[in-house]
Parts: C-alpha cells; sequence; structure tokens
C-alpha cells in the first residue's frame, strides 16, 4: 500500500517507520512530533555487502513527491553496481573540489609569486604578470580554469596576436605556464593553450617582425660624443652614455655598476653572471682613459652609503629610460627615419665599426657579450679572449674620442 501525505502527516513518535510502497528501501521515519519524520532510503551496500540508511531530507520540508524521486534515483544507482552513499559523498567531493578552482587570475598571480624569485630584477618579475593583467584578465581572468577552453584563449589574444606578435606569444607562453601550474595541482588535465595557434591566423616570421633598436651609424658617434655629450652641461647621464659607448654595454649594466665590480689596477671590470643576459661572468678591459676617469669618480663618492657608481638621489639605480631620454632631449639622430637614437643603439654602431674595419666576428660578438645559440659552439667557448678584445676596445675609444683630430 502506497504511502500518501495523509498517513505521513499522521506518523508520531513510537510509530514503526513507514515503507512508502512505491520505492523499495524508502521509508518515512517516525520523528519527535506527529507530523514532523525523515525520509530514509535502506539498501545493502553492493561494495561492502552491509546494509546503509541514507538519509534523503526531513519530512515535510521534503515533501512526498521529491523523497520518491531522491530514492528512484537512489535505486538506479544501486542497480548500477554502485553504493548510493559512496556516490553522493563522490559528487560532493567533485562540487566541493569546483568550489575551490581558481579563476584564471587567482592561478596566474600564485603562479607570478612563484616564479617571482627567479627573475632577473623587478621589473621583469612586473612585467610577466602585468602583461597577463592586461591582455588576458579582462576578457577570462574570472572564470575558472577547469572551464578555460582554446577558444577563450584565442578570444584574448586576438586583438595583438598580429598587431603585437611577439608580445603575444609572451603572453601565450605566460598564459601556458599558468595552465601547466593547474594540471599539475590537479585542477585540470592539460593545459589547452598549445591548440590556440590553430585558431588564429599565421603571424609574421620572426626575420618579419625584427625591429632594430635605432642606432647612430659608427661614423657618426664621434661628432655625438663631441657635439653634445661634451657640450653643454656635464650631466651623470652623458658620462654614463660615453662610458657605455666605450665600452659597447647595456645600459642596465652601466646602471647599476657597482664599485666592486671594478678592478681599476688590473684595468677590468667584471660584470657578475646574474646581471648578465646570457648568465655568464663577462669581462671587459678598461683603458687608461676610463680608469682615470672611475678613479676621479670614486674619490667624489660615498661608498659607506651605496656601492653603486651611478646611484640616483636615493641612492637606488638610476630609472631604465634616463640614458634614451638623455639622447631625446638632445635629438641625437638615428639610422631610423623619424626616430632619436637610443642606448641601446650604440651596440649596433660599435659591431658595424668593427665589422668595417676587419675585426672578427667571435671578437666582436665576445666584446658585446652576446648569447650563443649554438649549443656545440658555446661548449668550446673557453676563453673570452680579453687581451686581443683590449686592442679592439683601445681602437673603437680611439676612433669615438678623437673625432676633432681628423
Amino acid at each position: 500500500m502506497m504511502l500518501t501525505d495523509a498517513k505521513a502527516r499522521k506518523v508520531t513518535l513510537g510509530d514503526k517507520p513507514v515503507s512508502d510502497g512505491s520505492v523499495r528501501g524508502l521509508y518515512l521515519f517516525p520523528g519527535r512530533s506527529a507530523g514532523k519524520a525523515k525520509w530514509v532510503f535502506r539498501f545493502v551496500s553492493p561494495e561492502t555487502g552491509r546494509r546503509r540508511d541514507m538519509g534523503l531530507g526531513s519530512y515535510p520540508a521534503t515533501p512526498l513527491k521529491e523523497a520518491r524521486e531522491k530514492g528512484f534515483q537512489a535505486r538506479r544507482v544501486l542497480e548500477n553496481g554502485k553504493d548510493p552513499l559512496n556516490e553522493r559523498q563522490r559528487l560532493l567531493q567533485i562540487e566541493k573540489h569546483k568550489m575551490s578552482l581558481p579563476t584564471f587570475a587567482e592561478a596566474a598571480r600564485k603562479v607570478h609569486e612563484d616564479l617571482k624569485a627567479g627573475f632577473r630584477n623587478v621589473k621583469h618579475a612586473n612585467q610577466w604578470i602585468n602583461t597577463l593583467e592586461q591582455y588576458v584578465f579582462p576578457s577570462i581572468g574570472c572564470i575558472k580554469v577547469s572551464t578555460l577552453s582554446p577558444a577563450d584563449f584565442a578570444f584574448a589574444l586576438r586583438p595583438i596576436w598580429l598587431e603585437k606578435p611577439e608580445t603575444a606569444s609572451r603572453v601565450k607562453q605566460r598564459c601556458d605556464a599558468v595552465m601547466n601550474w593547474c594540471a599539475a595541482h590537479g585542477y585540470i588535465m592539460a593545459s589547452p593553450v598549445g591548440a590556440v595557434s590553430q585558431l588564429l591566423p599565421k603571424q609574421p616570421g620572426k626575420r618579419e617582425r625584427v625591429a632594430n633598436q635605432p642606432s647612430v651609424p659608427w661614423q657618426d658617434v664621434p661628432a655625438v660624443v663631441q657635439g653634445v655629450l661634451r657640450q653643454g652641461l656635464q650631466t651623470r647621464s652623458k658620462l654614463m652614455l660615453e662610458i657605455l659607448i666605450l665600452t659597447a654595454t647595456r645600459s642596465g649594466e652601466v646602471r647599476l655598476m657597482e664599485w666592486q665590480e671594478l678592478d681599476l689596477e688590473k684595468a677590468i671590470w667584471t660584470l657578475p653572471a646574474q646581471r648578465m643576459k646570457a648568465k655568464l661572468v663577462h669581462r671587459v678591459p678598461l683603458s687608461p682613459y676610463l680608469i682615470d676617469l672611475f678613479e676621479n669618480l670614486k674619490e667624489e663618492a660615498d661608498t659607506g652609503r651605496t656601492e653603486l657608481v651611478f646611484p640616483s638621489r636615493n641612492n637606488t639605480p638610476v630609472s631604465d629610460m634616463t640614458l634614451t631620454k638623455c639622447l631625446r632631449d638632445h635629438k641625437v639622430a638615428s639610422d631610423t627615419p623619424g626616430r632619436c637614437a637610443t642606448a641601446h643603439g650604440f651596440r649596433s654602431s660599435f659591431r658595424d665599426w668593427a665589422s668595417e674595419n676587419g675585426y672578427p666576428r667571435d671578437l666582436a660578438e665576445r666584446a658585446l657579450a652576446r648569447t650563443i645559440r649554438n649549443a656545440t659552439e658555446a661548449a668550446y667557448h673557453r676563453t673570452d679572449l680579453l687581451k686581443q678584445r683590449r686592442d679592439m676596445m683601445l681602437a673603437w675609444e680611439a676612433w669615438v674620442l678623437k673625432a676633432e683630430e681628423r
């Protein structure tokens, strides 16, 4: 005989559990007062062979119709050879796991925290997360990582895919790093970012993308030194630019130079590996002119407050735009129409001078401390050819500083 609402409302404390009659195993157990009861699905677990009771809610909060639907579902699970209680627990765990899944933005920030210590400087660390904040977070940052597809990342990257291919490639790599981290933590099965390229147009090749730094033609470098850097008010920026030109080093290598790196007796400036792009120690030969220059600077330096050779007013490194701004302020022309020269461009000036004056490629490349991409070739680079480079750098200095004699 089937249970009705009228009968259910009459169940009181002390009564025996009432069988529903329509779903085998579904019972209404009396509560502490009339009309109050609880639904229980009683079954024998196919996994353990033991009898188990599965609560399906209280009555009348869970009405008869709803209890029967829950009972039917539990019976179906049972007929498929599974324990309904265990299955419900498993589903609850899945839901709980889903609730704990991070959004893409949350995951990206955690990955950034993990990676931060490995970046060369704060600027590069900030760039990593800033590009994601700018190009990816607005469209998919608030979406759970488990629901993201290749199409979602393609949608985020499309606006910059062809317009800014270098940036787009970096952002794509960073997205992939985030999603691989999610896969490693069990949030997803695998990163979907690898398939993004199949959904977007083909990017221009690397040769088509290369945008050289605007540089001063090597023939004009002496005129820039004499006509700009040595004219008017003598500033720290002008002095740093002169050192950068004579040593063919990078802006950051000059800006972060420390006194402990300079051995003025041996005439060598040794840059530690952590400050070099190639992550290798680089030695720069110093000329007598440069040694005199550094000796004069050291007499005025407050080494008790900072080791930096060119500190800012706060004894911190000067901005990475300081040198290029100096060139812009003086409107120093470059070989790129409509653009002023950049500090980094003087490395190209030196490289062209070396080539046109017959210096071996290997010697010039070592002077620039460029990364050797060929692994076999790199393995045989056991010497930095300091003596030969010293002769070359003295010749470069002679060209740069004696324009008035020609």
